[in-house]
């Protein structure tokens, strides 16, 4: 039995430690902070691995575990140590080799700032949203409706539109 869960363990992780190691940059200060947190996530799913249903999606179950781990990490470091969330150190898009203008830059960094202005709730979103999820993939993971998600999108964006406009 541990060792089908090791498997499963190991698979489910190829298949999304990217995406919660950004999950995990969201609420760490740099990347010291978010490769100790990701490592913290990884062994609360460890643990939790006895308790996951087969018959639910494991990636939304380890995005689930994710984001508690950190929205704890961000509350306990916040009371003790008066941190803040960082985003500039998020890569939002895989653009690869092509330069960018001087605006894209501009514009990119517009966002990041914008982006830190978000309550966590509405971060928590838009990380997952920016990973591509689905809607529904958001709603399970958040606790949320699927249209509840639709329409806090679109208000993330329009106040994110708001945002870069004023800057620009």
């Amino acid at each position: 039995m541990k060792k089908e869960l090791e498997t499963i363990f190991l698979k489910a992780l190829e298949q999304n430690q990217e995406k919660l190691f950004r999950i995990c940059s969201i609420y760490s200060k740099d990347d010291e902070d978010a490769k100790d947190l990701f490592q913290e996530v990884l062994v609360h799913i460890w643990r939790s691995m006895s308790t996951f249903k087969a018959n639910s999606n494991i990636g939304t179950w380890m995005f689930r575990i994710a984001l508690n781990v950190c929205l704890r990490f961000k509350s306990k470091h916040t009371k003790n140590q008066n941190r803040f969330i960082r985003l500039d150190s998020v890569k939002l898009t895989n653009i690869g080799s092509v330069e960018k203008s001087e605006v894209e830059n501009e514009k990119l960094n517009s966002l990041r700032k914008c982006l830190k202005e978000l309550n966590e709730a509405d971060k928590a979103i838009v990380a997952l949203y920016l990973e591509g999820m689905a809607y529904k993939e958001i709603s399970i993971i958040l606790g949320l409706s699927e249209n509840h998600v639709a329409v806090k999108i679109k208000r993330i964006k329009s106040k994110l539109l708001n945002c870069i406009n004023k800057i620009l």
